[in-house]
């Protein structure tokens, strides 16, 4: 019965360890920073919709991201393949996963095979990509894709222009 527990507790402990890799080496961008994103998140009905500004600073890149009114949700640094915190507000597991996926899905197809481990990710198609162990991303444009965790939570994301709108 100890051992039954013990597997069980290894299992839950396993699965709530699981992440999204992020790159071996600094990150190469695919896109001019600093970069203001639309994110459009989907689970089931709920829809919502948020800004996210990346900014190169210094040896690290600071993620942002906002709702439409401007209030910060979450911020964290990127620096030396480590999350940090950027400000006082608390940690938001869901959107560091996320930042981390988009920083896959900003990564140049050339640039993928130095900048992550091999079983980490796959190339599925000339517009699909798979990021280990629960990332597909379904390309439209470089600037214009769907992160999907799933079947019931999705990512719409695409770049704004200098006015705010696709």
């Amino acid at each position: 019965m100890k051992r039954i527990a013990l597997l069980g507790f290894c299992l839950l402990l396993s699965a709530c360890a699981a992440h999204t890799p992020l790159p071996l080496s600094a990150p190469t961008f695919g896109a001019s920073l600093p970069a203001a994103l639309r994110v459009e998140r989907q689970q089931g009905v709920d829809q919502q919709t948020w800004w996210l500004v990346v900014q190169a600073e210094q040896a690290a890149l600071r993620w942002s991201l906002f709702d439409p009114l401007g209030v910060p949700l979450a911020r964290r640094l990127l620096e030396d393949g480590q999350w940090r915190a950027d400000g006082l507000l608390p940690p938001n597991r869901e959107a560091q996963e996320l930042f981390a996926a988009l920083l896959f899905a900003l990564t140049p197809s050339d640039k993928l095979p130095a900048s992550y481990a091999p079983d980490v990710w796959q190339q599925l198609a000339d517009s699909q990509r798979r990021l280990n162990p629960h990332w597909l991303i379904d390309y439209r444009a470089p600037l214009d894709f769907t992160l999907r965790q799933g079947p019931e939570l999705s990512y719409r994301v695409y770049a704004l222009t200098d006015n705010g709108t696709p």
